[in-house]
């Protein structure tokens, strides 16, 4: 039996042979490149995106966030108006241009309301909880890990769908084999048609011990157009 083990040993060793991880483990592993302290769960503090459009002028978001008291608010500077959600559990209000109760008038013209703000905090806090989220009830991880290559990048890519009461879309996690470091995803209405959506992640911001992406850089999938970048960064308090 002895000899049978030093012989698979060397077998193993000289034919380049390596465990599959599974892809719980990849995604186990990003998630402690990104969040090796743990803090996503018990997350409060803030942070701002500055987008950048070829199509709009930039808009300024501050996003704060205080999970163990259930609260999102979302202060967005955009031309000569500013506003604000503020959503705590069901409770939820808007302010326009320093004013707690704006005219219809001024709330229809940018388009404010509460199920637009609840949209942002989902938002919000799916990308930038990425790839802490895929652990989130509802996500359906597909068990094997794929290889890809990706703007001249190899890279493993896990499959995720979601049951019908969280989302339709199809989507794909790059992540660096060596780090594990997510830098690319890619997310599809209907994968036969080639829509969606796939998004460049580079850099690293550390945000409260969170290491997310500083840059997010958004093309079509049928054929590459630009479509805008969000630039992440900490606020101090």
């Amino acid at each position: 039996m002895r000899y049978c083990l030093i012989i698979f040993t060397l077998f193993t060793s000289f034919s380049g042979f390596t465990q599959e991880l599974t892809a719980w483990e990849v995604l186990e592993k990003s998630i402690a490149f990104h969040d090796p302290y743990h803090a996503w769960a018990n997350y409060k503090g803030e942070f701002s995106v500055v987008m950048e459009t070829p199509s709009s002028s930039q808009r300024t978001s501050k996003i704060a966030l205080d999970f163990p008291k259930s609260y999102f608010s979302l202060q967005v500077e955009k031309d000569s108006d500013t506003y604000m959600y503020k959503i705590q559990q069901d409770s939820c209000s808007i302010n326009l241009n320093n004013t707690d109760n704006p005219s219809p008038e001024e709330i229809a013209k940018l388009g404010l309301s509460c199920e637009r703000g609840a949209m942002f905090k989902n938002y919000y806090t799916y990308l930038y909880g990425l790839p802490m989220k895929l652990k989130d009830p509802g996500t359906i991880l597909s068990p094997k890990v794929q290889k890809r290559r990706f703007k001249q990048k190899e890279y493993l890519v896990l499959k995720v769908k979601y049951t019908k009461e969280v989302g339709d879309d199809t989507w794909y996690f790059y992540f660096d084999p060596k780090t594990y470091a997510m830098e690319v995803y890619q997310f599809y209405h209907d994968e036969s048609k080639n829509d969606g959506e796939y998004i460049l992640l580079t850099g690293l911001e550390d945000i409260r011990g969170i290491q997310m992406p500083k840059t997010r850089a958004w093309y079509y999938n049928k054929d590459d157009k630009y479509l805008g970048t969000d630039i992440l960064a900490a606020i101090n308090d």
